[in-house]
């Protein structure tokens, strides 16, 4: 019998030329603990791109060519025979980062422990625009930096995917929150619940915020520094764009090179940092099946709501990646299958 196979987006090599295009790959098979979930929307990350590159290369393992994208939203097909909490025909939503398989495909397998179900008042397309940057959002504010009630957090860039989530739960978590943005997304910012708003094209952050307790660092370049400065004596900066650092590597079980290189990496924010008595760490989000059930019920209460700037066809997920790269959405870009 021939092994039924499915169309994927997939990228054959590392690197400038990474040959992203559609494949016919075969279905995949279960473990016990999986399910088979056809996927009807799925959303695409900062760091699918970064993925492409190679730099993270030593840390996640591919096997290549792969499938590309982690966050979906389908319903569940089949099931491995320790699962429990689900059902074929059941509607989840998952994010499937760290695991060497993709998103972006006619189906994917999802271990139970990561899917949680899709609440009834969210369609396909929000529900899998949520998964990376609830989960990043999440344990970036709530565990890493542990942020209270009353305490001000700085989110750059907040018309992004990740800006535009994390807002609204620190809004929730009944945090003071100051953003930067262009002049046309000033308006959509403060909707979100922005109580400090710089536009970035007339001022500089770090000249106009003060007294934060936290800073989401969302923005490659010279921001992480600069944010160190509106920081006060205690506070902590969750960066999700690098430099890695060593607890990253210990964290991952990394080899004492890798973790030496990753130590050099953060070197001279840990001195700055240190300095300046606040503390700086890197944050690689993981899969969580019950934080995103938790997330789940915000947005069924509608304490937060999806931002989605554009929806692509799954012909044309490619296109998907390369607008993203131009860093001007705002909100979620998603692939309807």
């Amino acid at each position: 019998m021939k092994p039924q196979t499915m169309k994927a987006l997939t990228f054959k090599r590392y690197g400038k030329s990474p040959d992203i295009g559609f494949a016919d790959v075969p279905r995949p098979t279960l473990k016990a603990d999986e399910m088979l979930v056809q996927v009807h929307a799925a959303s695409v990350n900062p760091i699918d791109n970064m993925i492409l590159t190679g730099i993270f290369k030593p840390v996640l393992h591919f096997q290549l060519p792969a499938t590309l994208g982690s966050d979906l939203a389908g319903v569940v097909t089949e099931v491995g025979s320790r699962v429990t909490r689900f059902k074929p025909g059941d509607a989840v939503f998952a994010n499937i980062f760290d695991l060497g398989t993709g998103a972006i495909a006619e189906f994917a397998v999802v271990p139970e422990r990561l899917a949680a179900m899709k609440t009834p008042n969210l369609g396909y397309l929000h529900a899998a625009s949520i998964p990376m940057v609830g989960l990043t959002s999440w344990q970036a504010l709530k565990e890493r930096a542990n942020l209270q009630a009353g305490q001000k957090v700085f989110i750059p860039a907040g018309s992004g995917g990740i800006g535009t989530f994390a807002i609204q739960l620190a809004k929730h978590l009944g945090a003071k929150v100051g953003t930067t943005t262009s002049t046309a997304n000033v308006e959509l910012v403060r909707g979100l619940g922005a109580d400090e708003v710089v536009d970035y094209k007339k001022q500089e952050f770090e000249k106009v915020l003060r007294d934060y307790d936290a800073v989401l660092g969302t923005v490659k370049g010279d921001a992480i520094e600069k944010s160190l400065g509106i920081l006060k004596p205690g506070g902590t900066i969750v960066s999700l764009v690098g430099p890695l650092d060593a607890a990253f590597a210990r964290a991952r079980r990394l080899n004492f090179v890798l973790t030496f290189v990753f130590g050099l990496m953060s070197r001279k924010i840990m001195r700055l940092a240190k300095k300046r008595d606040v503390t700086y760490s890197f944050l690689f989000a993981r899969p969580d099946g019950a934080q995103l059930a938790e997330i789940g019920e915000l947005l069924k209460a509608e304490r937060i709501r999806p931002v989605i700037d554009r929806v692509f066809p799954f012909e044309q997920a490619n296109d998907a990646l390369a607008y993203l790269a131009q860093g001007r959405a705002k909100g979620k870009i998603v692939i309807k299958m």
